[in-house]
């Protein structure tokens, strides 16, 4: 268990370049993934390197409520369920997803596939002004009877299951890629296949993922080309997972109690956590390596690196993962579209003070609707920092100014504004050691990193205790 946070944290500047390794949680996206479509086997599936924060436990309690039988090892990171063949064993259950929007999507899709059942499901006030309509449409449109309770198109839902039926179905996913992820894994439930004709473009790299995943557990499923244009076609089937990868296959050898009852789904570290750290090495001018991150990782976030190397990184890989290090030429404002992985522009605009020349981020108008409206909310923020910020709907233009100090962040309910300027404060403003930025409820970043500051303490303790690299290493930023 993480340590309960104080509800304002002064971050404690880096003394020293941040030098070290990190073992990031489990993928949040493949942890939540990996769960529904395990729920869907005939057989247990055991996930290793999972990831234990609120987003997942959301999830876990829910497969729960619905009648399969879930155990969880925070300490040996492993997550057993026992599969029911595509079959929802509850045919009656009140979820409640707190502001997990995975979980939510998912969670809708898997009740409205079930043969038959009544099923509510409802969030926090946050949750219940999120979108749902793109989902609910296509669900209703393949014979999913599902009841707006209070507002159309949003939270709380009542579903009174009868199976989907299958066939073309037009979704609108342009507000989040989850409701396409979501159709997708429950269409091989369908009573014949499912063709599902986009609306309007998505962003693609999460839905990727899905695509990768259901390959994993047998599915069939295709993706819009010149045989079918505009369509996700897949066919119906059962979902089997048999151990195919050679890290599965380690997983086996080293979770032998986990294994015992079924196959074994290793969980990659999350991509965008870990985009908390690379930018730390920027802000600190320093090297970290993290483990067991892939090059070819199938989470779009690990884009957010190449957009780092343009600021300023440089990057390797060795036998021990992913290893990120200031490049030693000044840090460099830069323009990006976030579009596709927009999960981490908040890292990039926290840190963007510290960087040379104005920074634009662009395609992000679809975050305004998610935990807060990260657009105005990260605008209200560098304010407060004293920057000078020009926001559109779809963009924020960051022109550094000097950074005022005694500064108390808000996060707005919303983990990732706590985590972003948490690596921002690790900065050594003018050279002092001396907290100069401060973070409100910190505690909310337990919904995906529940120990993230305290990873961050051991990194500043262990950096500084580190000897001076013998070639000599580029010092902070100014």
């Amino acid at each position: 268990m993480s340590a309960r946070l104080p509800d304002l944290l002064p971050i404690a500047p880096f003394t020293r370049p941040v030098r070290g390794d990190v073992v990031l949680p489990g993928s949040k996206s493949l942890t939540n993934r990996a769960l529904i479509l395990a729920a869907l086997c005939p057989h247990p599936v055991t996930l290793t390197g999972a990831l234990f924060s609120e987003d997942t436990e959301v999830m876990v309690d829910s497969l729960r409520r619905l009648g399969f039988a879930v155990s969880a090892d925070p300490g040996a990171m492993t997550i057993r369920v026992e599969g029911r063949g595509g079959r929802v064993p509850a045919e009656s259950a009140e979820l409640f997803v707190g502001l997990a929007g995975t979980a939510a999507r998912f969670l809708t899709a898997l009740c409205a596939a079930a043969p038959k059942g009544t099923y509510r499901i409802d969030g926090i006030p946050q949750m219940r002004r999120r979108p749902m309509q793109g989902l609910i449409d296509p669900l209703r449109a393949l014979g999913a009877e599902i009841h707006c309770l209070e507002s159309e198109g949003h939270f709380p839902l009542e579903i009174r299951a009868r199976g989907l039926a299958g066939g073309p179905v037009t979704i609108d996913a342009s507000e989040s890629s989850q409701m396409l992820s979501a159709l997708l894994m429950v269409a091989p439930l369908a009573r014949s296949g499912v063709d599902a004709v986009l609306a309007r473009p998505v962003r693609e790299p999460f839905v990727l993922m899905t695509a990768d995943l259901m390959r994993r557990f047998g599915a069939e499923i295709a993706e819009p080309g010149p045989q079918h244009p505009g369509a996700w076609r897949v066919g119906r089937a059962s979902y089997r997972y048999e151990m195919t990868s050679a890290k599965a296959a380690d997983a086996v050898a080293t979770a032998p109690t986990a294994a015992s009852g079924g196959r074994i789904f290793p969980i990659e570290p999350d991509a965008t956590a870990a985009s908390y750290f690379l930018a730390l090495a920027l802000v600190t001018a320093g090297s970290i390596r993290i483990a067991d991150l892939r090059n070819d990782s199938p989470q779009g976030d690990l884009r957010f690196a190449e957009v780092l190397r343009r600021a300023g990184l440089q990057f390797s890989a060795d036998a021990g993962g992913f290893v990120a290090s200031y490049a030693g030429n000044g840090l460099h404002g830069i323009e990006q579209d976030f579009n596709e992985f927009s999960d981490t522009f908040l890292t990039l605009a926290a840190i963007a003070p510290l960087l040379d020349g104005p920074t634009r981020i662009s395609g992000i108008e679809h975050t305004r609707r998610q935990e807060t409206d990260r657009v105005a909310s990260m605008a209200a923020e560098l304010g407060r920092l004293g920057q000078r910020v020009l926001m559109t709907e779809d963009t924020l233009e960051i022109h550094p100014q000097p950074l005022r100090r005694d500064v108390t962040i808000e996060t707005y309910g919303d983990h990732r504004f706590a985590m972003s300027f948490g690596v921002l404060g690790c900065h050594r403003l003018g050279g002092s050691d001396q907290p100069w930025l401060s973070i409100r409820h910190p505690g909310v970043c337990a919904k995906t990193f529940p120990n993230f500051f305290e990873l961050l303490d051991t990194l500043r303790r262990e950096s500084a205790a580190a000897p001076a690299p013998a070639n000599g290493a580029p010092g902070l930023p100014a």
